[in-house]
Parts: structure tokens; C-alpha cells; sequence
């Protein structure tokens, strides 16, 4: 179904919202691409979106009638700045929602969880995208793909596994939730096809790229303190305490919700790793 109104995707120029963007031109979809800078992309139509500048609201939500919703990044509390504007879009006419959030984070948890549990009643149609750790984590310019550049992958995950997922894989399951006839209207936990510990990542990129890569495992406190060099202590402590969670076994689990809700197995570490760290090579 091609949808006339525009779609308001937010963090249009990030991991996720970049793809959705792409998937939704790509099918003739009018597309509000959101983000601080209005950054231009092919296709869709730029605005200049702030969660914390109201004063940017009403632009990203002329004539929208559904939102593919990215938290701001960093935030413990997200709730405080997306409620009042999810509130603001229902007003407007925005009937369907899409918000992502995390495997780690269920309805009513802290953070997003805060807003996931708020969003049914909030809107008539809906989904929350509860994504695994992304691939795109070591391949693209997070601070795990900078590891490896040195050779190394640094966590608090010793032998815990993780399903780790495509933001392709992601950006399509996002694309059938906001456009289908029906929303899922469900918290929907997405995987890639096989649970992998942090030493096999990284085998897997050594073997693609040709260069030796190890993974050195961390305490909870050691990778607390990396992380708070550049960010909040509390946010960082979130962080480790999500590496301790995959260490104890919280993430070791495959689902099978891409392939139901597009047709289509979920792409794995192996492809994923070959298709964006070997470009150019």
C-alpha cells in the first residue's frame, strides 16, 4: 500500500532511520526525513527535527499521518521530551506509530520501556521494534568497529551470545509496520539467524578482512569506566550493565520475526561482514 501523506521518519540520517528512508522512496512513499540538521536525502522531504526544541515539532508533523520514532541517543530518560511530543503528534492527525527500542529494554523498563508501555494507549495502530545488537556495531563508525582497527574487540560479555541483527533487517521489518494494511500492534524482539559470542565475531571479521582480531574480555567495572571517558557515568553504567546481561545469558536467543513479518530469512554476521567491510577493499 503506497501511502499519499507523508511519513515522518525521525532520526532520518541514522543507522536505521537512513534505511528506512531508502526503503520507503524506494517504493514511492512521501517521506519526512527528520534531523537536526534537515540533511538532505534522496528522495524525501528534509525537516529540521529536535526532541529537545519544541519549536520543531509542528514542521516535522504537517500532514503526517504515521512516524517511524528513534529515541534520542544518550538520554536516561527519554520519556520526558518523546511523551509530550508523541501527545502533540496524536493531536495532529498521526495514527500509526513505530518506535524503536531494545531487546534488552521490555514494556515498562527503564528509559524507552517508559514509552513502549505508553504507545497503545496512545495510538489506535502501532509497534515497538525491539532489535538485538546491530551488526552495523562492527562495521560502521561505532566505537566497537573503531576496536577493531586496532585489532581488538573490547566487552563485559566474556562467553555470552547475542543474536546480533542487520539494520537492513531492522529498516525492513520498520518499512511492513508502518506501511502494511494492518500495523503489528505488537512488541516484536528481533534476531539475526544465530546467536554469537563476541569471540565469534571476532574470528568472523578476521576471517573476512584478513586482519588478526581478538576479542579481550573486560570486568563490568573496567568497561564502565572505558565508556564514562566519553559519556555520562550513568548512561555508561547502562551500557556495561547491558554487557554483564549478555554474559549471564539474556541475549542468547534467535526469533523468528523478520522471516514471518517479510517473507525473508534475516541476513547473517558472515554477509553482513563481507558486504561492508570488504567495500573498496
Amino acid at each position: 500500500m503506497t501511502v499519499n501523506t507523508p511519513i515522518l521518519v525521525i532520526g532520518a540520517t541514522g543507522t536505521t532511520g537512513s534505511r528506512v528512508t531508502a526503503r520507503l522512496t524506494a517504493a514511492g512513499h512521501r517521506v519526512r526525513a527528520a534531523s537536526r540538521g534537515a540533511t538532505p536525502l534522496p528522495g524525501a522531504e528534509p525537516v529540521r527535527f529536535d526532541w529537545y526544541d519544541p519549536a520543531t515539532f509542528g514542521d516535522a508533523l504537517a500532514e503526517a499521518d504515521r512516524a517511524y520514532l528513534v529515541p534520542p541517543v544518550g538520554d536516561p530518560d527519554p520519556a520526558a521530551v518523546m511523551l509530550p511530543f508523541l501527545r502533540r503528534a496524536r493531536a495532529a492527525g498521526v495514527h500509526r506509530a513505530v518506535l524503536l527500542s531494545s531487546s534488552a529494554i521490555p514494556g515498562g523498563g527503564p528509559g524507552v520501556g517508559v514509552v513502549h508501555q505508553a504507545l497503545p494507549g496512545l495510538f489506535p495502530h502501532w509497534a515497538v521494534l525491539r532489535p538485538s545488537w546491530f551488526m552495523q556495531n562492527f562495521t560502521g563508525a561505532h566505537a566497537q568497529a573503531r576496536c577493531i582497527d586496532d585489532g581488538v574487540i573490547l566487552s563485559a560479555t566474556g562467553t555470552g551470545r547475542v543474536g546480533f541483527i542487520d539494520a537492513d533487517d531492522i529498516a525492513a521489518v520498520a518499512v511492513h509496520a508502518l506501511t502494511d494494511d494492518r500495523a503489528p500492534g505488537a512488541d516484536l524482539v528481533l534476531t539475526g539467524p544465530e546467536a554469537l559470542s563476541y569471540d565469534d565475531i571476532a574470528t568472523i571479521v578476521a576471517e573476512v578482512t584478513g586482519r588478526p582480531v581478538t576479542h579481550r574480555n573486560l570486568t563490568y567495572e573496567q568497561m564502565r569506566d572505558r565508556l564514562a571517558a566519553f559519556m555520562p557515568l550513568e548512561f555508561a553504567s547502562v551500557l556495561a550493565g547491558m554487557d554483564r546481561a549478555i554474559a549471564e545469558g539474556a541475549e542468547d536467543r534467535v526469533t523468528d520475526t523478520v522471516r514471518r513479518l517479510t517473507g525473508r530469512p534475516p541476513h547473517g554476521f558472515r554477509a553482513v561482514a563481507e558486504r561492508e567491510l570488504t567495500r573498496g577493499g
